[in-house]
């Protein structure tokens, strides 16, 4: 098949115009409070053979693979943009989620599946390792517009970061009909090997890479983010040169990148998150072509809607609660981190690997896996603000990072934070001079009833203000500590010693 300048004119406008139709669909679904991977999958679908345009698409081998490329994009964005300080206090239970809790998810779904929809073991398994993993990219984007403590973000996040790399190894296994011939104890010990393998490859690539970026003065500052990028996905290609896990590596390579002192920092995650909103667009407009509406049918629910609720009601619950050992925490956290096991396009990439290797059934399983994300996504995600408000785990004063160049020097760094005073803080009617921020850091603007106001010691702030205060990067957390003091205690807060410890005893 040849591939002339006229196809390749008629692909980059269809290719453009839905790009353009997907961008103006993050908008439309931010408003009515539906997450846009739906949006997404739909226009793939629309795009598809049952749809009014008719384009074909059954490529699972290309599906596969092109799949696996997104998805290590969209882990580099998330370890570029994850914040170190908020993951370190959750990353045990992260971690726990990751391995012990997708073993323990993996076997609650094949046990329900077996037994309530007849399904043959190695397919229930197979079910059961495709769906356990939560999606980075549905993670990250939902999450992060939440006011929610960094105990709850660092664990979902570090979970959602790791949790692909041993799911993909165990459906790889499963569909090659490898796991038969090795067993669950050398199965377990392929997973183990990959996981630690591709982390340690990260490490090495992640300091490596930061030390170097630091000495290098490349000639323009539109190198720099396509430096770290290539450096990220370096680990990924060694890792799995290694036969270890690519997943694991770029994600952890990416994080330290991401919180290391670079050149340029926020221009390359800026660029990062550029990038993988156009990994997603492409995945899930693809995961929708490779949908044929006309295999759904009353079944294929009931089998999804079951499986679907196997997992959310008893799977999920059952792996935080033998996880949180690790890390003990309070009902209502977990209670939370439970209902934000969100699922989005890993499992249906995942489902493309039995279909890429023939595995008889992969065609049900791929049409049961696409319509139990697109139902739970659907009653999970827009549920997800009205569950965390409910539980009392979501606080409209936390402090929400803006990163921004901090200076025309790189040398400078700084944070800005965006900090809303609630109805019931007792930063109420306590005068800015009066915050005592540590030296350095300092409230710029009042954002009051639309009016922005620049402020002076004595200006007096209101319930509703929205603040943005500017503070050293090193004393970040010494600032967010002390906003906390005032917005609890009011004026009379004391600056004893330092004021975080408090803070992260609690959280």
């Amino acid at each position: 098949m040849t591939f002339d300048v006229h196809q390749l004119d008629e692909f980059v406008l269809v290719g453009a115009v839905v790009t353009l139709a997907a961008i103006l669909a993050v908008r439309v679904s931010a408003g009515v409070g539906l997450p846009s991977l739906l949006i997404y999958l739909l226009i793939g679908v629309v795009l598809g053979e049952g749809g009014p345009f008719g384009i074909p698409f059954d490529d699972a081998q290309l599906a596969h693979a092109l799949g696996f490329g997104a998805l290590a994009i969209i882990l580099a964005e998330g370890g570029l943009t994850t914040d170190w300080r908020q993951m370190r206090s959750s990353v045990r239970l992260g971690l726990s989620l990751a391995t012990v809790g997708v073993a323990v998810s993996v076997a609650v779904v094949a046990v329900g599946t077996h037994y309530l929809l007849g399904l043959p073991w190695e397919l229930a398994i197979l079910l059961g390792a495709i769906c356990s993993p939560t999606d980075a990219a549905a993670v990250f984007s939902v999450l992060r517009a939440l006011p929610l403590p960094k105990r709850l973000t660092g664990a979902l996040e570090a979970e959602s970061g790791l949790n692909d790399a041993p799911t993909v190894v165990l459906v790889g296994i499963i569909s090659t009909g490898a796991a038969a011939d090795s067993g669950v104890l050398e199965t377990a010990g392929i997973i183990v090997f990959e996981l630690i393998a591709g982390g340690l490859v990260g490490v090495v690539c992640g300091v490596a890479g930061a030390w170097i970026m630091r000495r290098v003065a490349l000639p323009s500052s539109g190198l720099y983010p396509l430096a770290v990028l290539c450096l990220a996905f370096t680990a990924y290609g060694a890792a799995a040169a290694l036969h270890a896990s690519g997943f694991a590596a770029i994600y952890v390579a990416a994080l330290i990148l991401g919180n290391s002192e670079l050149p340029h920092r926020m221009t390359t995650r800026s660029f990062a998150e550029g990038i993988a909103w156009l990994a997603q667009i492409g995945l899930f407009v693809m995961l929708g072509l490779l949908l044929s509406p006309g295999r759904i049918d009353v079944d294929t629910v009931v089998h999804a809607l079951v499986t679907g609720l196997v997992l959310t009601v008893v799977a999920r619950p059952l792996s935080v609660l033998v996880s949180s050992v690790v890390q003990p925490m309070a009902a209502r956290d977990l209670a939370f981190i439970s209902w934000a096991g969100l699922r989005g396009a890993v499992p249906i990439v995942l489902a493309t690997i039995p279909l890429s290797e023939g595995v008889d059934g992969a065609d049900d399983l791929f049409d049961i896996v696409f319509v139990m994300v697109v139902v739970y996504t659907l009653l999970t995600g827009p549920t997800l603000p009205w569950v965390a408000r409910r539980l009392g785990v979501a606080h409209r004063l936390q402090p929400r990072g803006l990163d921004v160049e901090a200076a025309p020097l790189d040398r400078v760094a700084a944070d800005l934070l965006q900090v809303t005073i609630a109805a019931t803080s007792k930063m109420h009617g306590v005068e800015v001079g009066e915050l005592r921020l540590p030296k350095g850091a300092s409230v710029s603007l009042v954002i009051r009833s639309g009016e922005v106001l620049v402020p002076e010691r004595r200006t007096v702030l209101r319930a509703g203000d929205d603040l943005l205060v500017v503070t050293p990067r090193k004393l970040r957390e010494v600032t967010e500590g002390r906003l906390r003091q005032v917005s609890q205690n009011g004026r009379l807060a004391q600056w004893l010693g330092d004021p975080t410890r408090r803070d992260r005893d609690r959280g």
